[in-house]
């Protein structure tokens, strides 16, 4: 069900408070949670930092007596087994809440509905469905990874007037201006894991962090396609990966006259050393490789460098989002191409929102979760 105006209006203040710590509570979920009385805001949380404590108990014992006969508005279905942390059901019950609106029910096996009959169970009345499409959005990751086993993929493309995404031989290029390079940066620190092919990282040599003040001690995790494990040691990623974790995805060692493998063992051990964790994953197989990292609790990741690499996720319909950004200068002759561009948009991504930041432009477009 849809629900009124007053359970709209909470449910969506809930959803707010969802994104207050997405991206930094590890497997779980960032849930949103606000206790009603009287048409007032009694109790809020947040799923925290590290994903506990959930954001049922926080808002509970916020409201404190004043639940008893409220109204929860939980984004996601109450746990309802036993973990690291009592169900979040038995705290609604325990405190007494009179009723319970559910924007999105849990499709974690361990969950899936119970909680809502065990609410139900304990007299309590429970709505389901409102601002459903709202919360998934919100979500997105943990859905993903939940129903589809693998992360929610962002493709992140800056592209030039002349439709290039970069200059060959000339490193960085700076084709948006400094407040979409902040908002790539906040992006960055909402997201478990961010991606470039060895290309980008070897001719950028770039650190893939978060670098907003405040907001450095959540960058995430640093994969790269190196298929001969190519990285250089010296590499800002290499240097910094005891700090912030660098996944290196290489191939089956190669058998060539021109570099044996006792070579590609001698790579692989120096980076291994340095802290890079080296993934044996065929980068062709980007079917294969995202259940590997889904593993790895990764449940959100951001594609950011190389045409190839972009191709290869979009060929491959493993791209949920587009953030399509366009600054406004040329880069004209010896520019690499964008492998796509607003024109040329795959027909199954719908336009859903655009930015303007300055002089640059940004074009969201979602694929239907």
């Amino acid at each position: 069900m849809q629900g009124g105006a007053d359970d709209r209006r909470f449910m969506a203040a809930a959803i707010r408070l969802s994104r207050w710590n997405t991206g930094n509570t590890s497997t779980n979920p960032s849930v949103g949670c606000l206790v009603v009385k009287d048409r007032v805001i009694v109790g809020r949380g947040v799923t925290a930092v590290g994903g506990r404590p959930h954001a049922e108990p926080q808002a509970l014992a916020e409201a404190g007596e004043q639940a008893r006969g409220a109204t929860a508005y939980v984004t996601l279905e109450p746990c309802s087994h036993h973990g690291k942390t009592p169900p979040c059901a038995e705290a609604l019950i325990a405190y007494g809440v009179a009723r319970v609106v559910i924007a999105v029910t849990d499709p974690d096996t361990r969950v899936s509905g119970r909680g809502v009959e065990m609410l139900r169970a304990a007299g309590i009345v429970v709505d389901t469905g409102v601002m459903e499409a709202e919360s998934r959005q919100a979500l997105a990751a943990y859905l993903t990874r939940q129903t589809k086993k693998r992360p929610y993929v962002i493709l992140k493309l800056a592209v030039s007037a002349d439709g290039r995404i970069g200059h060959l031989g000339s490193g960085q290029v700076a084709i948006t201006g400094p407040t979409s390079r902040a908002q790539v940066h906040a992006l960055r620190a909402e997201m478990d894991a961010i991606l470039v092919g060895a290309g980008t990282a070897i001719a950028d040599d770039p650190e893939l962090t978060c670098r907003l003040p405040g907001l450095e001690q959540y960058s995430p995790n640093r994969i790269v396609f190196d298929r001969r494990l190519e990285l250089p040691v010296a590499s800002k990623l290499v240097r910094t990966a005891r700090q912030v974790p660098v996944i290196a995805v290489a191939g089956e060692p190669p058998s060539l006259d021109d570099d044996p493998d006792e070579a590609f063992q001698a790579r692989r051990d120096a980076l291994v050393a340095a802290g890079v964790e080296v993934l044996q994953c065929d980068p062709d197989r980007i079917d294969e490789l995202l259940p590997a990292l889904a593993t790895r609790g990764i449940s959100s990741l951001m594609v950011e460098g190389g045409a190839r690499v972009a191709r290869a996720f979009l060929d491959a319909g493993l791209v949920d989002r587009i953030l399509l950004y366009q600054g406004p200068g040329e880069i004209g002759a010896g520019g690499i191409e964008s492998p796509l561009s607003a024109t040329d948009m795959p027909s199954d991504f719908l336009h859903t929102r655009t930015f303007l930041y300055g002089g640059d432009r940004c074009d969201e477009y979602e694929r239907e979760f």
